[in-house]
């Protein structure tokens, strides 16, 4: 099983390329009503991943995972779906 180290710079990694590759593809993203729901379902995987990271930062600091850890990754994973298409934040 992973420590809190390696999971967190895993998810730390699988953020940045997700991100970078939806912004990338944003255009094509926004293109057709299929593309835009494959847009709300990376924003998901977005919020994984980000909870994942802070949840293993905080534990690896001593403190507990709270409530302000998913609002923060719910509201980065919301920016990075509306710069996409705006009906990519009700698919996810």
């Amino acid at each position: 099983m992973a420590g809190s180290g390696s999971s967190m710079l895993y998810s730390f990694l699988l953020f940045t390329v997700i991100l970078s590759l939806q912004m990338m593809y944003r255009g094509k993203l926004a293109s057709s009503e299929l593309f835009t729901i494959l847009g709300g379902f990376i924003s998901s995987l977005l919020f994984l991943v980000l909870l994942t990271f802070i949840g293993n930062f905080q534990e690896t600091n001593g403190i507990r995972t709270d409530w302000g850890a998913v609002i923060l990754a719910e509201a980065v994973a919301l920016i990075a779906a509306s710069t996409v298409h705006r009906v990519c934040i009700t698919t996810w």
